[in-house]
C-alpha cells in the first residue's frame, strides 16, 4: 500500500504544471522553495522505494534463471540415467535397469517442477520490468522538474534582487532630486557669473571714462581755435583758415605772443580783454 502511495505522487508530481502552481501562490518565491522541498523528499522517497522493487524483480529474475538452470539441469540427469538405464537392460540387468528408470523419472519430475516455477514466474517478472520502467521514467520527470522548480527559483531570486537594487536606485534617485547636490553648485556657479559680470561692468565704466576724457581733450582744442579765430576777428584780421595737420604747410599759432609762424603774413598779437 506504501509503494502505491509512493507511486501515486510521482505520477502526480512528474505531471505537475509549476507555472499554473505559481499562478495560485500568494507568495511564489516561497511556493518555490517549499516545492523544491517537497520534490526533493518525495524524490529521496520514491528512488528509495523505486530501488526496493527494482531489486524484487531482480530476485524474481535471479529465481527463473535459477529455476531454468534446475530444469535444464534435471532434465540432463534424467537424460543420464535413462541412458544407463538402457545400457543395465542392454546387458539383461533388468534389475539395475528398473532403478534408473526410476531415477529418471524423479528428475523428469523435477525438471517439470522447475519448468512450472519458471513459466509461473514470467508474467509478474514482466510485470514488474514494466512498471520498474514506468518508475525509472517517472523518477526521471520528477528530476526534471525537480531542475526546472531549481532554476525558475533562483531566476526568481535574480529577478527579485534586481527589482529590489532597482528600487533602491530609484529611491535614491527621488532623494537626490529632493536634496540634490548639484543646486549648491549651481548656486556658486550663479555667484561666479555675477562676480565676472561685476568685473566686466568695472572694466567698461573704466573704458567709457578714458573716452570721455579724450572727448574733453578734444572739445578743448576745438575751443582754443575758437577762441583765437575771435581775436583774431577783433584784431581786425581775416580768421585764420584751418590747414590739414598732414600737409607741410600747416600755420602753428603761438597763442602766447598772438604771432604765427610758417608761410603767409605775420599775425598781429592778440589783444588780451
Amino acid at each position: 500500500m506504501a509503494k502505491h502511495s509512493i507511486f501515486g505522487r510521482i505520477a502526480q508530481l512528474a505531471k505537475a504544471n509549476i507555472n499554473a502552481i505559481l499562478d495560485q501562490a500568494e507568495d511564489p518565491q516561497k511556493m518555490l522553495d517549499q516545492m523544491v522541498r517537497d520534490y526533493t523528499n518525495n524524490i529521496a522517497e520514491a528512488e528509495s522505494a523505486v530501488a526496493q522493487t527494482i531489486g524484487n524483480l531482480r530476485m524474481l529474475q535471479d529465481d527463473h534463471q535459477q529455476d531454468l538452470k534446475a530444469a535444464q539441469d534435471w532434465g540432463n540427469k534424467a537424460l543420464a540415467a535413462s541412458r544407463k538405464a538402457d545400457e543395465f537392460r542392454a546387458g539383461g540387468n533388468a534389475a539395475d535397469a528398473t532403478k534408473f528408470d526410476n531415477l529418471a523419472k524423479v528428475a523428469i519430475q523435477r525438471q517439470m517442477s522447475a519448468e512450472q516455477e519458471a513459466h509461473g514466474a514470467e508474467p509478474t517478472i514482466a510485470s514488474q520490468s514494466e512498471i520498474v520502467e514506468k518508475l525509472k521514467d517517472g523518477l526521471n520527470q520528477m528530476r526534471g522538474k525537480l531542475d526546472e522548480l531549481t532554476r525558475k527559483r533562483d531566476e526568481l531570486n535574480s529577478r527579485a534582487k534586481l527589482a529590489q537594487a532597482q528600487s533602491q536606485v530609484h529611491e535614491s534617485m527621488r532623494s537626490i532630486d529632493v536634496m540634490d547636490p548639484t543646486s549648491d553648485v549651481a548656486r556658486f556657479e550663479e555667484k561666479v557669473r555675477r562676480e565676472e559680470a561685476r568685473v566686466r561692468g568695472q572694466q567698461e565704466l573704466a573704458a567709457s571714462s578714458l573716452d570721455a576724457q579724450f572727448d574733453s581733450l578734444e572739445d578743448l582744442g576745438e575751443q582754443t581755435e575758437v577762441e583765437a579765430r575771435l581775436a583774431a576777428l577783433k584784431a581786425g584780421n581775416r580768421p585764420q583758415q584751418s590747414i590739414e595737420s598732414d600737409t607741410s604747410e600747416t600755420s602753428d599759432i603761438d597763442y602766447s605772443t598772438g604771432s604765427a609762424s610758417g608761410t603767409g603774413t605775420a599775425q598781429p598779437t592778440r589783444t588780451e580783454y
